[in-house]
């Protein structure tokens, strides 16, 4: 009788095993098999659903989305750009640093002050929402958050054709302590005491107050730390640039046993500096802050704000525009182009190529459909994208936008040239089969020459299309009122969020 009870309890105990190993293979088999569908789709290739959050304090997040290439491992097509999303609550400050890569910032909501190191000199902007503006790679820079009442969002391109990681960036922060720690930091202190002309002591204190973050509150009370950034910003333009250009020199010179007297620097004191900086006091504005409303102090150049200039192209279907270094020179020291576009609902921005770069968009209203095509005619993404999520496209790829036709369509994004890009459309009043019609596209296709041109010539729009039965979402007329929705547009892919675009709330 105890045998047989026995044998039972095996019995069901291996047929509990057998149920669980078989949810668990049924459980991998459909996550394998919604992989698989992902990537026939081509999302896990070319939009970018994978972020990285790389400063996180109460005052403020940045986040990147990037890529090394293809999933599953390293491949011919490399991301050359990451996408950054800063976010800075009101009254707030982003440390001092470099990066290794050049940095575009384009100001999504908000206004924020930017200063930093231009040619040897200090200049300092102050940004509004559009504008874009771009600092190279070793420039050391701030950035500033001066509302009381209003969050700074910020999407930027981080190129990494010169950063020291082949997929990544570096940022060395000039300023900093415990956390994040000053690139000061590295030096040991009888290097440092010795190229400062101050005591240990006095070193120690510089390098160890700073423990809030990268992004650090100005208001004073809520702790010691943010007086000395706030200090920092009351100081004169002049003293400002002393105190970013001598510590980025030290950074340099620091390792040498004597520094070289012909170099041609201004006498300067970290005695002076930590008075200033760290001070009670510090040297203040007389009068406060009367220069808030300039838009700019210093050599640096101007921003570019693309809400105040007419679009490249318009007809009734949308607009669109590119910015390159023809009219914004500054884009050419990072070789960086910049774009936007807006389609009406079901719109289609019709199939081209980027012979000069790889493009990056992020989609700052509406959702739709975007489709890539590799080089073999063969599709390579056929996805529906929604307010927040980045993608990437290829250079030489075509591919096409389609808005959905529950509401207009619209993204924002960067380019991997500054150079006019000159995008060359397959289809439309405009394209490259319209320019070089004849009897040689005929052969190509295999058709009569008067076929082709019936074909060709029934498109009357060029480069933004009239509305696409193709369009994403459920049946809708897309003369109905932009804000009427006939069906909420199916979410396929991991989407970054309206916080992530807005500025991760």
């Amino acid at each position: 009788m105890g045998n047989c009870r026995k044998v039972l309890l095996m019995l069901l105990l291996l047929v509990v095993v057998v149920a669980s190993v078989g949810a668990y293979e049924g459980d991998r088999r459909r996550a394998e098999v919604e992989e698989e569908e992902e990537e026939e789709r081509g999302e896990g290739r070319f939009l970018l659903h994978d972020s990285k959050e790389i400063v996180r304090t109460d005052a403020g997040v940045m986040r990147v989305v990037g890529r090394g290439g293809f999933s599953g491992g390293v491949s011919m097509f490399q991301s050359p750009m990451h996408i950054g999303f800063i976010t800075m609550e009101p009254n707030s400050l982003f440390i001092p640093q470099y990066l290794d890569a050049h940095l575009t910032l384009f100001v999504r909501r908000g206004e924020t002050r930017i200063g930093h190191i231009y040619k040897d000199d200090f200049a300092e902007r102050r940004l509004k929402e559009g504008d874009v503006y771009t600092i190279r790679a070793g420039s050391a820079f701030y950035l500033v958050n001066p509302a009381e009442g209003q969050r700074l969002h910020i999407i930027c391109s981080i190129s990494t054709s010169s950063s020291l990681g082949l997929y990544g960036f570096q940022s060395f922060f000039i300023g900093g302590g415990i956390y994040p720690t000053s690139i000061l930091g590295g030096f040991d202190q009888l290097t440092l005491s010795t190229a400062f002309n101050v005591s240990s002591e006095e070193v120690s204190e510089i390098l160890t107050r700073q423990f809030s973050g990268a992004i650090v509150p100005l208001n004073t009370t809520h702790s010691p730390t943010p007086s000395i950034w706030a200090n920092f910003l009351n100081l004169e333009q002049h003293q400002r640039l002393d105190h970013l250009k001598r510590i980025a020199y030290l950074e340099e010179d620091a390792s040498l046993e004597e520094e070289d007297e012909e170099r041609e620097q201004p006498t300067w004191s970290l005695r002076k500096f930590l008075n200033d900086l760290f001070g009670d006091g510090g040297n203040k504005r007389k009068g406060g802050r009367g220069d808030e409303g300039l838009r700019g102090r210093g050599k640096g150049p101007d921003s570019y704000n693309l809400f105040d200039r007419k679009p490249d192209y318009k007809n009734d279907y949308g607009w669109s525009f590119a910015l390159d270094q023809s009219e914004y020179s500054p884009l050419k020291h990072c070789d960086i182009g910049v774009y936007l576009v807006n389609l009406s609902a079901g719109a289609m921005l019709a199939p081209h190529i980027n012979p000069t770069a790889t493009e990056y968009g992020i989609v700052l209203r509406g959702s739709g459909s975007i489709q890539i095509v590799y080089p073999n005619g063969t599709l390579a993404m056929n996805a529906i994208v929604n307010e927040g999520d980045v993608f990437w496209v290829p250079r030489y790829f075509p591919f096409c936008q389609i808005a959905s036709r529950t509401g207009p369509f619209e993204f924002f994004g960067f380019t991997t040239a500054a150079r006019k890009n000159r995008p060359q459309f397959l289809v439309g009043q405009n394209s490259i089969l319209q320019s070089m019609r004849g009897p040689e596209f005929a052969a190509a296709f295999g058709v009569s020459e008067e076929r082709l041109l019936r074909i060709l010539d029934a498109q009357r729009e060029a480069v933004i299309l009239p509305s696409a039965s193709i369009a994403p979402s459920e049946p809708m007329d897309p003369r109905e009122e932009e804000g009427e929705r006939g069906g909420k547009v199916p979410k396929v892919i991991k989407s970054l969020g309206n916080d992530m675009i807005m500025g991760f709330a």
